[in-house]
């Protein structure tokens, strides 16, 4: 069963994967979205959520866009035939996001990450976050918040019983 869920302006998308790990390691400045230039059996695969963000990235080079280290698993019924599961992949973008995130990336050691992979009007879309690294410090941080955010719910949950 595919989840289908609605973004903000109403239309309807499929995601495919998450990359919760992203949002943990860095602070997520601004989100882009970006179209995905796959080949056929990388696309089937997709449509199976056969891929991992894990540990992924994006780089622009020679003024080009591509995403690097996101394997999409083998689509069984091509055989032989399959794609290349880890391969650098085009990212379609205008130029002006291409050069606004060209010009972050270079000066203020930001990094361009993959947040989650869908489907939007039967195109796979990636959601790239230009991100700036967490400090152990913040992420400790973060993880006490989200503690006692869940103990002051439980304790709300039993009271109201």
């Amino acid at each position: 069963m595919a989840k289908t869920a609605q973004n903000k302006t109403g239309e309807g998308y499929e995601l495919v994967a998450d990359n919760r790990k992203a949002r943990h390691d860095f602070f997520i400045e601004e989100t882009y979205e970006a179209g995905l230039a796959l080949l056929g059996t990388e696309v089937k695969a997709l449509r199976e959520h056969r891929v991992n963000l894990r540990d992924s990235y994006a780089r622009i080079k020679g003024g080009e866009a591509y995403l690097h280290g996101v394997h999409i698993g083998a689509y069984a019924p091509a055989g032989q035939f399959s794609h290349q599961e880890v391969r650098p992949r085009k990212l379609l973008l205008h130029r002006r996001e291409i050069d606004r995130l060209w010009g972050r990336v270079r000066e203020r050691g930001y990094s361009i990450v993959p947040l989650k992979i869908y489907f939007k009007n039967g195109r796979a879309k990636v959601e790239l976050g230009l991100a700036r690294g967490k400090h152990l410090y913040d992420k400790r941080e973060a993880l006490m918040r989200k503690a006692g955010r869940r103990e002051l719910e439980r304790a709300l949950k039993g009271r109201n019983r």
